[in-house]
C-alpha cells in the first residue's frame, strides 16, 4: 500500500499557490515548502509503559523563500488563510529588505544567483504494509510489552528489557515558478534494549530496528529478542580490551558508522564554503583502499533517510562520493552548490520547517565487494570481529575519527575464539584507515534507526550501512 497524501495539504495547496503568484510579482524567485508530518513514540520497560507524540517530528508549517537576484530571505510560519495573505507577503518583503542591509561591518558579502529550474511536475509515495495509524496506539503497545515479557522471561539474569518503537509520517509540497512536487513518506524504527548483572556487574546491549514502511517492523523486533538477550548475557562475561593496533573484520553495523563517522561529515560542501573541512585539497585523489566505493543518496536505497525531493525541492540523488578509492564528489544544498558553482545533490534538509536548510547525509554506505565473511575470518591471525556501534564523531578540518563499539569477538589462527571484549574505543586518521580496506563482502545492508546533528543540533534522519570490511583499525 502507498502512503496517502495529508488532506491538510490539499486543502492548502490552491492557497499556497495564490501566495506564491503573488510574491513572484515582486522577486523573481520564490518558494513554497509546506509540511504536514505526524510521529509518535511508544515504549515497554518493566517500570515503564508509554505512548506519546513525538515533539520533534510532529509538525505543520510552511516557508516561503525568495531571492531579489543576489539575497534570500526566508519566512516560516504555521498559518495560512486568505485573510493572512497580504501579512505573510509583507512580513516577507520586510525580511528581504532587511537581509540586505544587516551584514557585521568588516564581513564581505556572498551574492547568491536565481537558481536555474527545470520544469518538474512531481508526485511520489513510499510504501508499507501495516499502517500504525490503523493499528492503534493499544495494539502497538500490546506487541512492545509481550517482547518486554519474552525477554524477561529467558533468564532471571535480566533486569529489564525497554522495547521502543517510533514513526514519521509526512506530505511535503514544494512550490515555485516551475516546480510543483509532491511526496508522502512513512518509516519506522524500532529498539530492544536489555540491561543484565551478575553480582555487581551490569551490562547492557541493544538493538536497532528501521524500515522505509509501517508496523510490519515489529515481527522483525520480535525474532530478535531471544538473540538479544544471548548477548547481553555473554557481555557479563567480557574483558577490557588492550589497546592496540589489529586486524579487524566490520559487520555493517560498525562499516556504516565508519562510513557517516569518517566521511560523510568530511564531505558536507556547506562544510567546504566555511573551510571546516579537508576534503576540497583531496579531490580526485586517493582517501582510501581501491576497494572502497562510497554513495550517499536520498534515492540510492530504500531506508528510513529515502525521499523523493529535499526541502529545496532538488530531485533526490545518487551521489559516488569515493569511487574504487578516490574522492569524486561531495554532497550538498542548493546555496552551498550556487558558492562553489556546483549542481546541488539534493541534500538540502531541515529539520523542521521552523529551521534552515543545511547539506545533511541521506543513506550513506560503502558498496559490497567479492569476499566471504568465513574467508575473512580465516585471513585473521590476530584480531576482531566487531559489532554493535553505539556513537561516534569526527573532526572534519583534520579527518580524526573516534567511535564507540560494545563488542569485539576474539579471532586467532583464522577462527572465532567465543571470548568477547567490551566496551570498545576505535579512533584513527581517516584516510589511514580506509586505506588499509583489504576484504569487502558482497551483501550490503543499511540501518536508519539514528538520527544526526549538524554539530550539537538540527537532527535530521539518516541511515548507513555497507559489507563486512577488513581492514586494520587502532582499538582501545
Amino acid at each position: 500500500m502507498k502512503v496517502q497524501e495529508s488532506d491538510f495539504i490539499r486543502q492548502k495547496k490552491p492557497l499556497l499557490t495564490r501566495l506564491l503568484n503573488r510574491l513572484l510579482e515582486e522577486f523573481p524567485y520564490a518558494s513554497i515548502l509546506a509540511v504536514d508530518s505526524k510521529a509518535r513514540l511508544y515504549s515497554a520497560s518493566r517500570r515503564n509503559i508509554s505512548v506519546s507524540e513525538d515533539d520533534l517530528l510532529t509538525m505543520r508549517g510552511f516557508v516561503a523563500k525568495v531571492s531579489d537576484g543576489s539575497h534570500y530571505a526566508e519566512y516560516s510560519f504555521n498559518e495560512v488563510s486568505e485573510e493572512k495573505l497580504e501579512e505573510i507577503c509583507r512580513k516577507v518583503h520586510d525580511l528581504a529588505a532587511l537581509s540586505s542591509s544587516i551584514l557585521p561591518q568588516g564581513l564581505e558579502e556572498q551574492e547568491y544567483p536565481v537558481p536555474t529550474e527545470d520544469p518538474t511536475v512531481f508526485e511520489g509515495s513510499t510504501e508499507y504494509e501495516v499502517d500504525p495509524e490503523e493499528m492503534g496506539d493499544d495494539a502497538v503497545l500490546e506487541h512492545l510489552k509481550a517482547l518486554r515479557d519474552k525477554g524477561l522471561s529467558l533468564s532471571d539474569q535480566i533486569l529489564d528489557v525497554y522495547a521502543f518503537c517510533t514513526y514519521q509520517k509526512y506530505t511535503k509540497l514544494f512550490l515555485s515558478r516551475e516546480k510543483d512536487l509532491l511526496q508522502n513518506v512513512m518509516w519506522t524504527n524500532g529498539t530492544v534494549s536489555l540491561m543484565a548483572s551478575r553480582g555487581e556487574e551490569i551490562k547492557d546491549y541493544y538493538k536497532s530496528y528501521s524500515c522505509l514502511g509501517g508496523m510490519e517492523l515489529l515481527s522483525q523486533m520480535e525474532a530478535g529478542v531471544a538473540d538479544g538477550v544471548g548477548m547481553v548475557l555473554k557481555l557479563l562475561e567480557s574483558e577490557p580490551m588492550v589497546p592496540g593496533e589489529y586486524e579487524c573484520i566490520c559487520d555493517p553495523e560498525v562499516t556504516g558508522m565508519i562510513v557517516h563517522e569518517a566521511f560523510g561529515h568530511g564531505v558536507e560542501m556547506d562544510m567546504f564554503v566555511k573551510d571546516r573541512a579537508l576534503a576540497p585539497s583531496y579531490m580526485d585523489k586517493y582517501v582510501a583502499s581501491e576497494l572502497v566505493t562510497m554513495h550517499d543518496g536520498a534515492c540510492a536505497a530504500k531506508e528510513s533517510a529515502t525521499y523523493f525531493f529535499d526541502d529545496e525541492g532538488t530531485m533526490a540523488h545518487d551521489t559516488v562520493v569515493i569511487e574504487k578509492g578516490v574522492l569524486k564528489n561531495g554532497i550538498s544544498d542548493l546555496q552551498s552548490a550556487m558558492v562553489l558553482h556546483t549542481a546541488p545533490t539534493g541534500n538540502g534538509r531541515r529539520e523542521s520547517y521552523r529551521r534552515k536548510a543545511y547539506t545533511r547525509m541521506t543513506n550513506t554506505f560503502f558498496e559490497g565487494g567479492t569476499d566471504d565473511v568465513e574467508e575473512m575470518i580465516a585471513s585473521v591471525s590476530y584480531g576482531f570481529l566487531l559489532e554493535n556501534p553505539s556513537s561516534g564523531m569526527e573532526d572534519p578540518k583534520n579527518w580524526g575519527i573516534q567511535c564507540m563499539v560494545n563488542i569485539a569477538r576474539e579471532i586467532k589462527d583464522g577462527k572465532l575464539t567465543g571470548k568477547i571484549f567490551s566496551p570498545i574505543v576505535l579512533t584513527g586518521y581517516v584516510p589511514d584507515l580506509l586505506k588499509s580496506i583489504s576484504m569487502m563482502s558482497p551483501n550490503v545492508q543499511l540501518g536508519g534507526g539514528g538520527y544526526c546533528g549538524k554539530g550539537h543540533k538540527e537532527w535530521v534522519k539518516v541511515s548507513d550501512g555497507g559489507p563486512y570490511l577488513k581492514a586494520r583499525i587502532r582499538l582501545g
